[in-house]
């Protein structure tokens, strides 16, 4: 199989012309705006005279930056100097959407607040992503940890009496997704109305989303939903079995139908031929046993038969893979799911390395990098010049704010 991406046509840009500011950083905010500029949209990022900080972070932040900026513009404004505040205000009365994600009341003091801009410009659609939507928590510091401890999915993940984070920035990625989705909403809204409108997405909400499968489970069946290791499980084969030479694999048969496949894949006529595992809730009610037995029938069998012979049973498998190795992934490589960036920051600066796309496709071609992620106030000129300023004003600008 060739592991070189084919050519493919350069899909649509469906935002393209859309003029997106946003006050953002870590995760959650940035994750919103790489969705618009992905579609197209032109989006800026306001950062202090300093830089992002998120830049800069180490261990497991080291790819938040280049993964959630590509596709920006960026421009360095000190709001806490007049000129700069006034300076950010005009950007946002040109553009059709700000987003931003600090904590409440942190823009209001610099006039970037929904009220005074929504004031001078009617049809601004501005995105507020924040920790929790308005209520008692609001103004409680949050983060994905914060949210997915007290929203019950730490819970969920972890084994009883140890409750365990997901491995991933699931609750900021998905607010900046579903603040992604109301900001196109409401594109969609002005369009008709020629009004725009506030939009607000929030990490503790999106978590109780994600987690609201278990609540009506807990609320249908009147018991508190076991944590994933020891749920329930809805079907009998669905986990992960350690096979020859210590390999990982999971396997799974999720119907009747499944079942006797699954049991005819493996040689075991045995398993396939008793009555008392004929439906799945039969077997569910016995898992206990049966894995037992599939552990032991499973354990000198090696992982790449298995995966060869559920592959073509048609029967859901998967290898247990580690994130690094998803950049040497077949399918990846041959669809251009992964795409180059150059990297703007840290000791790796200069080089190219590869990233992950929308996963999405449009008119059967995936979303590209266009530009990889912009250096630290890269177009600041430029954005001022779009919005009216000379070339004397843009230069006493910079100027004051680089000694404020």
């Amino acid at each position: 199989m060739s592991t070189s991406a084919p050519t493919a046509p350069l899909p649509p840009l469906p935002l393209a012309g859309l003029k997106v500011v946003e006050f953002t950083h870590m995760v959650m905010g940035p994750t919103c705006g790489m969705m618009l500029a992905d579609l197209g949209a032109d989006v800026l990022k306001v950062e202090p005279i300093e830089g992002d900080r998120t830049r800069h972070l180490l261990g497991a932040g080291i790819g938040f930056f280049p993964l959630f900026n590509r596709n920006k513009k960026s421009i360095r404004i000190d709001l806490r100097h007049p000129e700069g505040a006034a300076a950010a205000r005009r950007l946002c009365l040109a553009a059709d959407v700000v987003a931003e994600n600090f904590k409440p009341g942190s823009l209001a003091k610099y006039g970037l607040d929904y009220e005074p801009l929504a004031a001078a410009h009617p049809r601004l659609i501005y995105a507020s992503l924040k920790g929790f939507l308005p209520g008692p928590y609001e103004h409680r510091t949050a983060l994905d940890e914060v949210v997915q401890m007290m929203g019950g999915l730490a819970y969920m993940t972890g084994r009883p009496g140890d409750p365990l984070r997901a491995g991933s920035s699931v609750n900021d990625i998905m607010g900046g997704l579903f603040g992604a989705i109301g900001i196109l909403g409401a594109l969609v809204q002005c369009g008709i109305t020629g009004r725009g409108m506030e939009v607000q997405s929030a990490l503790f909400e999106n978590n109780v989303f994600l987690v609201g499968q278990h609540m009506l489970q807990a609320a249908i069946s009147g018991r508190p939903p076991d944590p994933m290791p020891n749920r329930v499980s809805p079907w009998a084969v669905y986990d992960v079995f350690t096979v020859k030479d210590g390999e990982q694999i999971f396997l799974a048969a999720v119907s009747d139908s499944q079942w006797p496949v699954f049991c005819d894949a493996l040689g075991w006529p045995d398993l396939k031929a008793d009555p008392a595992l004929a439906t799945n809730n039969q077997r569910v009610e016995q898992r206990a046993s049966l894995l037992a037995t599939l552990r032991e029938r499973l354990a000198n069998r090696p992982a790449a038969e298995l995966a060869a012979l559920m592959e073509r049973a048609g029967l859901p498998f998967a290898p247990i893979r580690k994130p690094a190795e998803l950049l040497e992934d077949p399918h990846l490589l041959a669809t251009g799911g992964l795409a180059d960036i150059t990297l703007t920051d840290g000791p790796k600066a200069g080089q190219t390395v590869k990233t992950t796309l929308f996963p999405i496709t449009l008119e059967g071609a995936r979303l590209p990098v266009r530009h990889s992620p912009p250096k630290s106030g890269e177009h600041t000129r430029e954005a001022l010049a779009a919005v009216g300023y000379a070339e004397s004003e843009i230069a006493r600008l910079i100027e004051i704010q680089a000694v404020a």
